[in-house]
C-alpha cells in the first residue's frame, strides 16, 4: 500500500511517499481504506516543526483526518462492520465526557500514526459512522476543525437561539462554527482581510461582516453592530485575545481554539474577572461529540464547504496550497485510487 512518512519536521520536502505492507487487524481492531484526508493548520505546523508534539514518533505518518470504509475486522469487533463509510476519531481515547488525564493520548497523526495511507487500522473504539449524504471527501473535513466548532458552540455551554457569535477568519473552525451557529438560530458576525471571502461567508448566512483589514480596530466595529452590548460567544482562533475582550459582552464566553496570528494571549484577567467571562480551552472533542455532530449535520443535510481535492501524490502541493492561505474550505486529499 501507498503511504507518507515525515521523515523530520522542517520541511515539507521531508515528506515522503513509500510502499508498506497492508496492516492486519488485530482483537477489536478495524482495517480502514482511506478514501480522503483532510489538512488542518496543525497538519502543516508539525511538518515545518513550528507546533510540537512532544510523543510525535518518527518517522510519522501524518494527518489527524480522514475517512473511507471499513473492510475487514478483527476479533470482537461489534460496533462496526465490513463495508460501514467511517472517520477516525481524533482523540483515540477519548470517548466521552470531559477530558481526563487517564485518558489515553492518541491524536491522529501527532502522537501516534494518522491518515494520510491508502489503510489504517484503528481501534473499534475510534471509528464513527459518517452521515450517508456526505462524500467521503465531505466527511473527511470532519474529525479535527468540525468536531472542535461543535464543542465550542454546543458543549461546553450549549449556543442559544438568538444569541451573537463572532467567528474569525475562512478557516475550517471558523467556517463550521458559522454553519452550526445558524443551525442553531443565533446571529453571525463574520471577519476576514478579504471582501470576496466574507461575500462567500454572507452566503453561507452570517449575518454582520467585518474586514479587519480596512478596519484594524475591528473590535469597535463588531461592538457597534452589536449595540455597544457586546457578542455572546467568540470562537477565538487567531489569539487576538486583547480586541475579543473588548467585543465580548459582559457574562459572554470566549472558546480559545488556537492563535493562529501568533499574536500571544496578553490578556487583562481583571477584566475576564470583573465581567465575569468564560475562557475555556477547545482541544476537539469526543467521540460522544463527533457522534452529536454527525446527527446534526444529517438531520439538517449541511454540507461542509471543500475548497479543493488534490490527488493522493500531490499531497505536497495541498499543504503548500494551505501554507499559501489561498483557499477557503477544507483543502482534501483523495486516497490513491480515488473514490
Amino acid at each position: 500500500m501507498k503511504t507518507y512518512y515525515l521523515d523530520q519536521p522542517g520541511s515539507l520536502d521531508n515528506l515522503a511517499m513509500r510502499e508498506t505492507p497492508t496492516p492486519t487487524p488485530g482483537a477489536r481492531e478495524v482495517l480502514m481504506r482511506v478514501h480522503a484526508t483532510s489538512l488542518n493548520y496543525r497538519d502543516l505546523g508539525l511538518a515545518l516543526g513550528t507546533y510540537k508534539s512532544p510523543s510525535m514518533p518518527l518517522p510519522l505518518v501524518p494527518m489527524s483526518d480522514g475517512a473511507g470504509e471499513i473492510v475487514a475486522v478483527g476479533n470482537g469487533v461489534t460496533r462496526v462492520k465490513v463495508g460501514d463509510r467511517v472517520a477516525g476519531i481524533f482523540h483515540q481515547g477519548w470517548i466521552g465526557g470531559p477530558r481526563r488525564p487517564e485518558h489515553p493520548v492518541g491524536d491522529l497523526g501527532g502522537g501516534i500514526h494518522g491518515m494520510l495511507s491508502e489503510y489504517v487500522v484503528l481501534s473499534e473504539d475510534g471509528v464513527v459512522v459518517i452521515p450517508e449524504q456526505l462524500s467521503f471527501e465531505e466527511a473527511a473535513t470532519l474529525p479535527c476543525a468540525a468536531v472542535t466548532a461543535w464543542n465550542t458552540l454546543q458543549v461546553q455551554r450549549p449556543l442559544q437561539a438568538g444569541e451573537t457569535v463572532l467567528v474569525q477568519g475562512s478557516g475550517g473552525v471558523s467556517l463550521f462554527a458559522l454553519q452550526f451557529a445558524k443551525l442553531a438560530g443565533a446571529r453571525v458576525i463574520a471577519t476576514s482581510s478579504s471582501d470576496e471571502r466574507l461575500e462567500r461567508m454572507r452566503a453561507l448566512g452570517a449575518d454582520e461582516l467585518v474586514n479587519y483589514t480596512t478596519h484594524p480596530a475591528w473590535e469597535d466595529e463588531v461592538r457597534a453592530l452589536t449595540g455597544r452590548r457586546g457578542v455572546d460567544l467568540i470562537v477565538e482562533v487567531v489569539g487576538s485575545m486583547t480586541q475579543s475582550l473588548k467585543c465580548i459582552r459582559t457574562g459572554g464566553r470566549i472558546g480559545m481554539v488556537g492563535q493562529r496570528g501568533g499574536q500571544g494571549v496578553p490578556a487583562s484577567f481583571g477584566m475576564i474577572v470583573g465581567r465575569h467571562i468564560t475562557v475555556y480551552g477547545i482541544g476537539v472533542g469526543s467521540r460522544d461529540d463527533f457522534e452529536a455532530m454527525n446527527r446534526a449535520i444529517a438531520m439538517n443535510n449541511l454540507k461542509p464547504v471543500v475548497d479543493r481535492v488534490f490527488a493522493f501524490e500531490e499531497a505536497r502541493e495541498a499543504y503548500r496550497h494551505l501554507k499559501d492561505r489561498a483557499h477557503f474550505g477544507k483543502i482534501v486529499i483523495a486516497g490513491p485510487r480515488g473514490k
